[in-house]
C-alpha cells in the first residue's frame, strides 16, 4: 500500500529540514571560521559558509529526501537547484546585511551575559534568521521546479 501524498509530502519537508540542520551546521562553522578565526568580512564570510551549504544540501537532497527524482539528469538538477540557490544568496545577502548591522549595534547597546561578544551574537543572530527565511524559499521552488518530477514517479 502506497503512502498518502499528504504523508509523503511531510515526510519529504522532515528530510530537507535535516538536509538543512546539517547545512546550517556547515553554513555556521564556515562563517564562524572565516570570520572569528581568519577575521574575513561577514558578508563575505556568509556569502562561501551558504556555498558550502548549497553543496552539501544538493547531494544530501538528491540521493536521500528525494531519491525517487531520477527521471532529470544530476547535471540538470544542479544546475537548477544552483539557479534557486543563487536567487536564494540574492535575498539572504542584503538580509544579512541589514541585520548583521542592526542586531550588532543592538547588541553593542545591550550586551547580554554569555562569553561570547556583541559582534559574535549578532553575526550569528543575524546569520540564523536569514537561514530560516531563505529554507523556506529553498523548499517550495526547489520541490516545485528541481524535483518537481517526484509527484508523477511516486504515484
Amino acid at each position: 500500500m502506497k503512502m498518502p501524498i499528504v504523508r509523503k509530502e511531510k515526510a519529504r519537508f522532515i528530510r530537507f529540514a535535516i538536509v538543512g540542520s546539517i547545512g546550517a551546521v556547515i553554513d555556521f562553522g564556515v562563517f564562524n571560521l572565516l570570520t572569528h578565526v581568519l577575521h574575513l568580512s561577514a558578508v563575505i564570510s556568509s556569502v562561501i559558509s551558504f556555498i558550502c551549504a548549497v553543496c552539501s544540501n544538493f547531494l544530501w537532497n538528491r540521493y536521500w529526501t528525494y531519491p525517487d527524482s531520477r527521471s532529470k539528469h544530476v547535471a540538470h538538477q544542479l544546475i537548477q537547484f544552483l539557479v534557486i540557490s543563487l536567487i536564494g544568496l540574492s535575498i539572504r545577502t542584503p538580509l544579512f546585511a541589514f541585520l548583521e548591522k542592526s542586531l550588532g549595534a543592538f547588541f553593542s547597546n545591550n550586551p547580554l551575559p554569555f562569553p561570547f561578544t556583541p559582534v559574535f551574537i549578532g553575526h550569528n543572530l543575524a546569520l540564523a534568521i536569514a537561514i530560516l527565511v531563505i529554507m523556506l524559499w529553498n523548499y517550495f521552488a526547489n520541490r516545485y521546479w528541481t524535483y518537481a518530477d517526484v509527484q508523477s514517479t511516486s504515484r
